[in-house]
């Protein structure tokens, strides 16, 4: 199984042109994945998987542990050895292909986790406060996480600067 995500911060400038983006309908970024990923299965002889199938839905969290590039942050979030906590997986392809996991060192192992005490309402105090983050996100007090994306994941020092802030803003709104 090959997890695909983007590639920042150049996938954003290809998503934002795509005409999943600019019509105006739901869910542009799952319709842009399903075009560009079952092109590619189709061109490969693989099958797509995609996170927003379901229910059931796929254990993209899992499989993303299982690659040995990815591991659950002190926030529990996944963090990614190259792009820190922004990592995002848009679909995966099943291949009959021996690929086998990478390898390489878990960031958090060396980091002082400044994603633990980044978040402006501590919603990760115990757990994950969805609440609590939404509920920042939609006031006034949340405007820096809505127009940058989450604190906790800026904190984080891998891929710092990877994600631009259109596409930190997109996800936010979807978010919420």
């Amino acid at each position: 199984m090959l997890l695909i995500s983007p590639v920042e911060p150049e996938f954003w400038h290809i998503f934002s042109a795509s005409a999943e983006y600019n019509d105006g309908a739901a869910n542009p970024m799952d319709r842009w994945s399903k075009r560009i990923l079952g092109a590619v299965a189709a061109d490969t002889k693989t099958t797509a998987i995609f996170p927003s199938d379901g229910p059931p839905f796929a254990p993209f969290y899992t499989w993303a542990l299982r690659s040995g590039v990815v591991w659950a942050s002190p926030i529990s979030f996944l963090v990614h050895k190259d792009t820190g906590l922004f990592t995002s997986f848009r679909g995966a392809l099943l291949t009959d292909q021996d690929v086998g996991p990478e390898t390489a060192t878990n960031p958090c192992l060396t980091c002082d986790a400044p994603c633990l005490t980044a978040c402006p309402v501590d919603a990760f105090a115990t757990g994950y406060d969805v609440a609590a983050c939404k509920t920042h996100l939609a006031s006034d007090a949340g405007t820096d996480c809505m127009t940058a994306g989450c604190r906790a994941r800026r904190a984080c020092p891998v891929g710092a600067g990877k994600r631009l802030p259109a596409q930190a803003q997109f996800h936010m709104d979807a978010f919420l």
